[in-house]
This record gives structure tokens, sequence and C-alpha cells, in this order.
């Protein structure tokens, strides 16, 4: 059923394409303009893609996409949205950033997709902004811009900046501006037509709950495993977790091995060691800094644990991440 929009007029997106860009948080934001159109049979949302170079750009699926223009041909419109994905932090941006912040100049809202945050960081159109990037960016990108505010919500709208988590957050996000900017019955009539059951807040978390993930329901285990989460850096032994939860030693190693066949200490340990590995490939931290916010007290025993842990050590990981990038941007040209 059409419904007449509560705001006419076209609006026009400009989507900013990065290699390597995330196919899923790219059509969930554009999906959610075409179906504005479908549903209200009229023109609400026009939309434009440029990339580095105006030829077509692949995302991280393999899938090129083509595009309207290079970034040099953007000219304001009302809202410009950088679309990027894996290994964002590799690639070359001063084109971008230079086109970005002149677009800014001219009072065109911002938003990104996905890592399309950290290239806004970079441009510094987010100072004294809230934003929103994906939970496996998330600690790297702290690391990198500790002066900008940086949750783990679905999406975050402040003033002229717009970001999201990525994958299907941006269809929240987008159905929050479609909201704003054409009305609620309108965004409605998008979720039913997407079989999206409802519009999520934006407070809503990123992650499924712990419960769920795991795939277990002691109270006492999930209690001692988000304290492990929230204690990476200065990790606890496993007599202060126990304590925590009132259990002994002893009975937190028979859950642990009962619920997830490993140990404490062992389930610990790849905690931290999965988060060193997030920011090894997605900052140029040094590798002794890396191993200290992980919790490891020496470089020594940080490439020890790494190197048991992953079969290659810290620097090999690094190295081979940038390859891989350098791979895929000269893919890319």
């Amino acid at each position: 059923m059409n419904v007449r929009p509560e705001i006419g007029g076209t609006h026009t997106v400009g989507f900013l394409m990065v290699p390597n860009f995330s196919m899923i948080a790219f059509a969930s934001a554009i999906e959610v303009l075409r179906l504005a159109n479908y549903v209200t049979g009229a023109k609400l949302f026009a939309w434009k893609l440029y990339s580095a170079d105006g030829a077509p750009v692949p995302s991280s699926n393999g899938v090129e996409v083509s595009v309207d223009g290079s970034y040099r041909d953007v000219g304001p419109m009302p809202e410009i949205i950088v679309c990027a994905g894996l290994d964002v932090q590799k690639y070359e941006h001063s084109a971008l950033i230079a086109q970005l912040r002149r677009l800014a100049f001219y009072g065109v809202s911002i938003g990104a997709v996905c890592t399309g945050t950290y290239v806004l960081a970079r441009a510094g159109l987010l100072d004294g902004h809230r934003c929103a990037i994906h939970w496996e960016n998330y600690d790297a990108f702290r690391e990198e811009f500790p002066e900008i505010e940086v949750t783990q919500e679905l999406f975050e709208i402040d003033r002229n900046r717009f970001t999201c988590a990525g994958g299907t957050a941006a269809v929240d996000m987008m159905l929050a501006l479609v909201a704003n900017k054409k009305g609620p019955s309108v965004a409605a009539l998008i979720t039913d037509e997407m079989i999206h059951h409802r519009m999520r807040d934006s407070h809503e978390r990123q992650r499924m709950e712990l419960r769920a993930r795991l795939g277990v329901s002691h109270p006492k285990l999930l209690a001692v495993i988000a304290e492990m989460d929230k204690r990476l850096e200065r990790p606890l032994s496993c007599a202060q977790l126990s304590k925590l939860v009132h259990l002994s030693p002893r009975q937190l190693e028979r859950l642990f091995q009962r619920y997830l066949d490993t140990t404490p200490t062992r389930y610990y340990l790849g905690l931290r060691l999965n988060r060193a590995r997030h920011l090894i490939r997605q900052t140029s931290m040094p590798i002794l800094s890396v191993g200290l916010a992980c919790g490891f007290v020496s470089a020594s025993h940080f490439s020890k644990c790494y190197s048991e842990f992953f079969k290659h050590t810290p620097s090999e990981e690094r190295s081979g991440a940038r390859g891989s990038g350098r791979r895929m941007l000269a893919a890319a040209e």
C-alpha cells in the first residue's frame, strides 16, 4: 500500500566507496532508500556512488560495484556516507579526506557505515561528536583516537554526523534518518517490506547476549566470562575470579570444563590474544604496546603465547596483514 510522504522533495545521498567495503552494510543502507521510493510511489531519495578514481570498486566479498564518478566529482548534497570494510586503516585516504573536509565546510551531513567511521575520524570530522563502529574494531579505534567518544551502540546520530556499527545496523540507522526526514509512517512501511520486524533503537547492543553467543545459561559461568572480558589489560587470577562468584577455583575449573571444554586460564588467554590480534591488524601500535594492553608483562612472553595460540608470531601477523592490504589496494588500482 502506498502512502503520501509527510515531507516532500527528493533527497540525494552520496555514497563514497572505499575498496574492500562491506557489501552487507552498503546494501542495507541503500536498500532502505530504494524501498522508501517503492512503498510511497514517489521519488523521495536518489543516490550516487563514487570511488577514488571513478572505476568500479571491489567489496570485501569480491563483487565490484560500478560508480557515477570519482571523489573529486562529488558536489554538495544533503548527505554523504562513507562505506568501508576490511583493512580500512591500510589504505591511503588523503583524496577522500580532503573531499570530506570540503563537503563539511559546505554544511553537508556526513555519515559512515561499518569502518567508514575510521575515515571520518582521520579527517577530524568526529571531534566533539559521538560515533559508533563495529565491535570488532572498537578497541583499535579507541587506541588510535582516544579523544573521540566512540560507543558500542548500533548507531549514533549526533547533529550532522551519523555512524553505525555496520552489517544490518545500517538498516536501523537509515530507517531513523528516513523517519526524521520523511515521517515515521514511511519508515514503518520500509521495515515491514524488509521483513525486519521492528526498527531497533540506537541504544540496542551490537552483539548477541553472552548467554546466546556461548550457548550456555549457567549464571556464575556467564558472570565470570563477563568479568574476563572487562579485564583484559589487567587480568585476574583464577582465585580472584572464583571469589567474585563465590566458588572455589576447583569448582570454577569444573564449570569451564563441563560447558566449554576448556580451562578458565585457557579461555581467558584466548580472549586476550584475540583482542591483541585485532589491535595488531587494525592499528600501528608497537607490538610491545599491544602486549601490554592485553595483559602481558613482556614482549617475549606475549610473542611466545601468541605463537603457540595462532601458530605465527605477532610480527608475522602484522606483516601478513599489511601485505594483504597492499595486494588489495593494487588490485583496486
